[in-house]
């Protein structure tokens, strides 16, 4: 798959980090977070500019999630149902994601892309539960530009060791997810009550 995504960059450039993820954040078995790093080591190199392939990530992020939020809200689960498990989006998976979707609704599509399976479907999901579009795009693609910068930032600082991440992030991506699921809800009750307090009530 490296060899893939090497010929990917060395071809296409810019424009192939882009196609490469919206076809990853549509559902094919794609590995982001190897590309977005592998993309970082490049910067480290100098082949690549670290704010242009910021930029080509996020457009290719944000494009794949409004396709999948799109596809999701035309043609709904009996698609997801009937080829998910072609691209690797079994039942169980669907499920997991409804049952996190519920809980934490628009802060999985903040934080959703750092756990493998889980970027796939959020979109979906949203769109078949009718998450509206805009406050959708809000979450989706904020939490777009902070995956890109995190891990691009991370193959650029990390180098030769760029490989590295995708360990870490196999065995410890649930945990860091977890993590930044708890401090948004921190953060978030913690500027609710500020507000009261200023407020009055």
């Amino acid at each position: 798959m490296q060899n893939h995504i090497v010929y990917l960059l060395e071809h296409y450039g810019y424009f192939g980090i882009i196609f490469a993820l919206i076809g990853g954040i549509v559902g094919l078995p794609l590995p982001d977070e190897v590309l977005l790093t592998y993309i970082g080591y490049n910067v480290f190199q100098g082949k690549l500019s670290y704010i242009n392939s910021i930029i080509s990530a996020f457009i290719g992020a944000t494009a794949g999630i409004s396709l999948s939020y799109y596809i999701g809200y035309r043609f709904g689960l009996p698609l997801i149902e009937k080829f998910g498990p072609k691209i690797h989006i079994t039942e169980q998976k669907m499920n997991s994601t409804m049952k996190l979707f519920r809980k934490f609704g628009p802060y999985l599509l903040l934080f959703g892309y750092f756990i493998p399976g889980v970027r796939h479907l959020t979109a979906y999901i949203g769109a078949v539960n009718r998450f509206p579009f805009r406050k959708f795009t809000v979450y989706a693609y904020t939490g777009a530009l902070i995956w890109s910068f995190t891990f691009i930032t991370l193959g650029r600082i990390l180098g030769e060791n760029w490989h590295t991440v995708e360990l870490y992030m196999s065995t410890y991506s649930i945990y860091f997810i977890t993590f930044l699921l708890a401090l948004s809800l921190i953060i978030y009750f913690y500027w609710k009550r500020r507000n009261r307090i200023s407020k009055g009530i």
